[in-house]
């Protein structure tokens, strides 16, 4: 009866040992108030900046060559933070025209992501990097899916002037390897005035 009483003691010692040891290891350690910032990587920093035009632009459009139904007219351009500030969604509509493309920006692991939902049914998709001066975020191709016929959107960067006034290129590559390349000039319309073009 000793040796059952004796035995059962050890097992229920080892038992609460055991189940003190998970409860400390579920314990974050003592000291981690005092963990070290996470210093956000490049891709993050410019996602942040860009992240900054959120809210509604209008400015004029060039491209060149020359389209008639672009060249010259007000284009509007929206940008939205979705997703719980993981997303940033960028709209763009161009008078006279029914139906423009959206661009949508993300961070995936150590890279600037944009995917352009293109109007010639095609998605492209770019990795971005900020320039030296930290002014520009510019998008290099890196993959397509859909319809390549038609050509597709190749490169893009975004240029800060100011809190009020940005810059976009876009540069579309036709069949052929022809570059297509269209310029917005857009200036925040926060206030709702209308900004005329020059």
């Amino acid at each position: 009866m000793k040796s059952r009483c004796f035995v059962l003691s050890v097992v229920l010692m080892s038992l609460s040992t055991v189940a003190f040891a998970q409860s400390d290891a579920q314990k974050p350690p003592a000291h981690s108030d005092m963990q070290t910032p996470v210093v956000p990587s490049d891709a993050q920093k410019s996602f942040d900046k860009l992240k900054t035009l959120a809210g509604s632009w209008e400015g004029p459009a060039k491209v060149v060559p020359p389209v008639p139904d672009v060249d010259g007219q007000i284009s509007h351009v929206t940008f939205r933070v979705a997703s719980r500030g993981h997303t940033l969604m960028h709209d763009l509509k161009i008078e006279g025209i029914p139906d423009n493309p959206i661009t949508m920006l993300v961070v995936d692991a150590d890279r600037l992501l944009l995917t352009h939902y293109c109007d010639a049914d095609n998605r492209p998709r770019m990795v971005g990097k900020m320039s030296a001066d930290g002014k520009t975020v510019e998008f290099d191709f890196l993959d397509i899916s859909g319809n390549v016929k038609p050509g597709h959107m190749h490169h893009a960067a975004f240029t800060f002037v100011d809190e009020k006034h940005h810059t976009e290129d876009w540069t579309f590559m036709m069949p052929g390897d022809k570059p297509m390349r269209a310029h917005f000039d857009p200036q925040n319309i926060g206030d709702g005035s209308a900004v005329s073009g020059k």
